[in-house]
């Protein structure tokens, strides 16, 4: 399972850390593990580490600092490190200092002869998108082809939301420390790697499923099992018009390996003719024994389509709700207000901004906690 904080929980999570380590410690710490991510990804790319050549964009502040602490580890390895710096006067002094000592060169531009480009130049702390300067380097990195490696968030992209307003970077991989953000969940963040730190993070009401999860919760069919332990799932997809979404819906049922599939509607012909397997039924209340419903996929919005969702949802079984379905019940809410069972809506943003009454925006995650608390 993944877990995704705040900016201000990380940061709240790092403060003992500071205060235990000697300077400088926990900076070296994230940035030894931003190197070996690099150093995965030049063998990658370019299939070998010694003579291979990367140069970090530094900004001012922490951010910089990672990446140039990451170069210099890297420049101990072999590989050619340069540095550009957009901003000389406030790049991070102990980082830097300790880059030249290891050799690393300090240039005015991107080397064309580059092979990965760390992006350095705005850490969770950023706001906006890139400023001119900054906008015009990683355009010409763009241009080039040269992979991007960020550090903690590719910058330019808000750490909270993942919208990017303006320029910002293309990262190919963001390597970020301590525990996973909002952005790594939203964002342009290219492949996502995080490096433990040792931070002591709290639970979190943000999570996102792998597939191992997934793998976890599957139901394992022993001797004794039969259909009804493996589940039976319930469709109330498709109309005269859209045939398809009934069976691509059901399909889906199918392939999920329900213990058994149950299809309510008027598309039953085509259904079968996919998947013989599945039971059809003229109607929702013709349709036996059911342990949770799907509703919604070409249904229509007419009396029918209603009459559908308002049997499933009366129902004290779990729901699923999308597509036409969400349509219905954005114009009758108590549909879903007035439910206990387990109900889940799948709006895009269109849909979304029909129940809520409101586009969803850039931040996401707020405006659909605050629309499943209206909700119930």
């Amino acid at each position: 399972m993944r877990h995704y904080y705040t900016a201000d929980e990380i940061r709240e999570a790092e403060a003992p850390l500071l205060a235990s380590l000697p300077e400088g410690g926990l900076m070296r710490r994230a940035a030894f593990g931003l190197s070996t991510a690099i150093v995965r990804e030049l063998v990658l790319l370019t299939g070998g580490l010694s003579g291979r050549r990367i140069c970090a964009v530094v900004g001012s502040g922490d951010n910089g600092g990672d990446a140039l602490w990451a170069a210099t580890f890297l420049r101990r390895r072999g590989v050619a490190a340069a540095a550009m710096l957009l901003k000389p006067e406030r790049t991070h002094k102990p980082a830097l200092a300790a880059f030249t000592r290891a050799g690393g060169r300090v240039v005015e531009r991107v080397p064309a002869a580059t092979d990965l480009v760390i992006d350095g130049v705005v850490g969770i702390s950023g706001s906006g998108p890139l400023r001119p300067n900054a906008a015009e380097v990683f355009a010409a990195v763009d241009d080039a082809g040269i992979p991007i490696v960020a550090v903690d968030i590719p910058s330019g992209v808000d750490v909270q939301t993942g919208a990017a307003d303006g320029p910002h970077v293309h990262a190919t991989l963001t390597v970020t420390f301590g525990g996973l953000k909002p952005v790594h969940a939203l964002g342009d963040c290219g492949r996502v790697e995080l490096v433990d730190i040792g931070l002591d993070l709290p639970p979190t009401d943000m999570l996102g499923l792998e597939a191992a999860d997934v793998a976890a919760r599957w139901p394992k069919p022993g001797p004794k099992d039969d259909k009804y332990t493996q589940g039976v799932t319930g469709i109330l997809a498709g109309s005269a018009t859209y045939p398809g979404a009934a069976v691509l819906c059901t399909g889906a049922a199918v392939a999920a390996t329900s213990g058994m599939v149950r299809y309510a509607g008027s598309a039953g012909p085509q259904v079968l003719s996919h998947w013989p397997e599945v039971i059809a039924a003229p109607s929702a209340a013709a349709s036996g024994r059911v342990q949770a419903w799907a509703v919604g996929p070409g249904l229509g919005t007419d009396d029918t389509g209603a009459a559908a969702l308002w049997f499933a949802m009366e129902t004290d079984l779990p729901v699923i709700v999308d597509a036409d379905g969400l349509t219905i019940l954005a114009a009758h809410p108590d549909i879903v207000t007035g439910r206990s069972a387990p109900t889940v809506l799948t709006p895009h943003a269109g849909e979304f901004a029909r129940l809520a009454g409101a586009p969803p925006g850039d931040d996401r995650v707020a405006v659909t906690r605050k629309l499943a608390d209206r909700l119930g």
